[in-house]
């Protein structure tokens, strides 16, 4: 089986794909990629019935309660590459189905956050606040994490904490904390335990609920510098999302000091991939909260996108989708 992922590996690798999808049938196995967003069919072999339980093993998985979905982590090394692997499983009365994402490895790189040389300043800027609540929106696969990351990067001389689920690649200079609902570790326990340890910045992987919400603004609130990410399609729904999820919209207007939303897209003639996004500063938001919508010198998604293809940096029909 160490011989039929390897193969697997450096075919997801050889192509960037970001996944690969093993369904296994009473009578049949499905192996698919995700490559830049699209589904392709990989030619199974027998032995790959077996494939799914070697990456439950990898991955430390209940292998005698696989009625539950599970997820686990491991490292694979090919070549010169260390890979950071997660394995999803989910079973139902029919077929079992894995995935398998390819957390983190050096073939394919973000070259740079952005074109825009104003957009980096603003990351740095932000990261260098004493306390407030920084937010990066946008969808899956966006690069959000990526984006937090590079200006974590940016910070000098600050003591950082990291709240993940899963950790995507591993940092020697920041204490990266990985959330285990099974011990309830999750992200209300980190954060908690986190504040007590003097941070001067705190990332926290994802929002995804009311008590991780709240918890966030009362960390900014205390004298702290938090960055997180937000699903979310513009930068005015990140705001209506907390909202959403009970957050105090005076105490999100005091604390909230930027908000980007972004999308990542293949360079044009290029392997490589750069990020494009829209920001709302301090004035911005200020602006929204008062008059319900964006000021007239609002740089929108949509126009920052427009700009990069006139620019010569992205080809239509990779962004074609954002712009309909």
């Amino acid at each position: 089986m160490e011989e039929r992922l390897n193969a697997l590996l450096h075919l997801a690798l050889k192509y960037n794909a970001s996944d690969i999808h093993i369904t296994v049938k009473p009578d049949d196995v499905i192996i698919e990629m995700r490559i830049d967003d699209v589904i392709y069919k990989v030619k199974s072999e027998h032995r790959d019935q077996r494939l799914l339980k070697y990456l439950q093993y990898l991955a430390n998985l209940d292998i005698g309660n696989l009625m539950r979905p599970q997820t686990g982590q491991f490292e694979w090394v090919i070549g010169d590459h260390i890979l950071s692997l997660r394995f999803a499983l989910i079973h139902d009365i029919h077929m079992d189905n894995g995935v398998l994402r390819i957390l983190s490895d050096n073939t394919t790189k973000i070259t740079r956050l952005s074109w825009d040389s104003k957009q980096n300043d603003f990351f740095y800027r932000t990261i260098h606040k004493r306390m407030g609540l920084f937010i990066t929106s946008g969808p899956t696969g966006s690069g959000k994490t990526t984006t937090l990351y590079n200006m974590l990067k940016m910070a000098k001389n600050r003591k950082i904490f990291t709240i993940e689920d899963p950790i995507e690649i591993r940092f020697d200079n920041y204490i990266q904390i990985m959330i285990n609902e099974a011990i309830g570790l999750d992200y209300n326990e980190a954060i908690k335990q986190v504040l007590r340890h003097d941070p001067d910045i705190i990332m926290i992987g994802e929002i995804r609920d009311e008590i991780t919400a709240k918890m966030a603004i009362r960390a900014a609130n205390t004298g702290h510098l938090v960055v997180t990410s937000l699903h979310a399609g513009s930068s005015v729904l990140a705001i209506e999302r907390l909202v959403e999820l009970g957050v105090d919209k005076r105490q999100l207007q005091n604390v909230l000091i930027g908000i980007c939303n972004q999308r990542l897209y293949k360079i044009k003639n290029s392997k490589d991939k750069m990020v494009i996004y829209e920001n709302m500063d301090k004035r911005e938001i200020a602006y929204f909260f008062k008059n319900g919508h964006n000021s007239e010198h609002f740089y929108s998604l949509t126009e920052r996108i427009k700009n990069a293809i006139n620019k010569g940096y992205l080809e239509y029909q990779e962004v074609i989708k954002d712009l309909l």
